[in-house]
């Protein structure tokens, strides 16, 4: 095992701070990297504070990391020193079951391994994020990152860029299809992005009116303010897909009325209180609501590579390590356009 320099949350109610974590000692299928930079998810403030159950402290948070190869394992056959890497929300899976054989990981019947927060299946010991110096991941978890784009830029992608990229692709949107995105956050600006380069033609609900702008330079086609009754009025029946990025709780059925007959609501914003569903807000239209969660390891390269040929990165703000807990208070004030990203050599 190696020491490392991480921050890291005790409990539910300490800031992060300063911690020594250890990695595990390569083995021949790992690849060892320095992080440079790292993305900050609201999933991990969620996972900071407890608020989904389950945290085993101390946490380490961070899913969104790039960086450069310093080690491999004698039979890496993919990656040498000095190649720019990233890695998301998984470090691994089963590799056997049915959907660990399709690329769809994240759904692996036995249980896949969370980034942080999971059990390491090599150590036997807990999981630790990005937010730190360097990482130890096996190779088949590792995804090659182009020096096409701005490397702080790409880190939000391996989370906010694969958990939108994912459903719009699987659910085929593009040219002809009427998408609204919901909520122009870390998530939302990215929905924005890949939606309006599918071909699709694209609204912007949200309850801010200064953000029409924003949404507009982002690709958005038209805005519409869900605290307005006309505008409200005028969105009934109107979309084939909403993407609902929002991870506080919301009124579901309101949105579910401007789907059009057989339209497709896809949740990837995750509410930590259960919401109520009508069931008239589903029958009267044939109307969906579904779920969608990043993406497998496959289509999560796939994106990468597609956002290097299209030049498609996340608008971020690039932060300091001892910043984290500030970025957190800002974070739920809805306070950044769109995404922290840490800085990891100020650690």
């Amino acid at each position: 095992m190696k020491t490392t320099k991480g921050y890291a949350a005790q409990n539910a109610t300490a800031p992060l701070a300063p911690f020594t974590l250890e990695r595990r000692t390569l083995e021949p299928k790992d690849v060892q990297f320095d992080i440079i930079y790292c993305g900050v998810c609201h999933s991990d403030l969620h996972m900071a504070k407890n608020e989904w159950s389950g945290t085993v402290y101390p946490i380490v948070p961070g899913h969104e990391m790039v960086g450069k190869v310093t080690s491999v394992g004698t039979d890496v056959k993919k990656f040498k020193v000095g190649d720019l890497v990233g890695v998301g929300c998984l470090v691994d899976s089963c590799r056997d079951c049915d959907n660990c054989k399709k690329g769809l990981e994240q759904f692996c019947r036995n249980g896949s391994t969370g980034t942080y927060n999971g059990k390491d299946k090599i150590s036997g010991g807990v999981t630790y994020g990005g937010y730190s110096k360097q990482i130890v991941v096996t190779e088949d978890f590792v995804l090659k990152v182009s020096e096409k784009l701005p490397l702080a830029n790409v880190a939000p992608l391996l989370c906010a860029g694969i958990t939108t990229y994912s459903p719009l692709r699987h659910w085929k949107v593009g040219k002809g299809h009427k998408v609204a995105v919901i909520g122009l956050g870390g998530l939302g600006h990215m929905a924005v992005k890949f939606a309006a380069s599918f071909g699709a033609d694209v609204t912007m609900l949200s309850t801010s009116p200064e953000k029409e702008k924003d949404a507009r330079l982002l690709g958005a086609h038209h805005f519409a303010l869900t605290k307005n009754p006309e505008d409200l009025k005028n969105l009934v029946g109107k979309f084939d897909f909403i993407i609902d990025t929002v991870s506080a709780p919301h009124n579901y059925n309101q949105y579910l009325a401007m789907l059009n007959t057989d339209g497709i609501m896809i949740c990837v914003g995750a509410p930590p209180t259960p919401s109520e569903i009508m069931a008239f807000s589903l029958i009267g239209g044939r109307k969906s609501l579904a779920g969608s969660l990043i993406g497998g390891l496959p289509e999560t390269q796939e994106m990468l590579d597609y956002c290097a040929e299209h030049n498609i990165v996340s608008e971020v703000e690039i932060i300091p390590m001892d910043y984290i807990n500030t970025a957190y208070e800002r974070m739920l004030a809805g306070d950044v356009k769109y995404r922290f990203v840490i800085d990891m050599s100020t650690l």
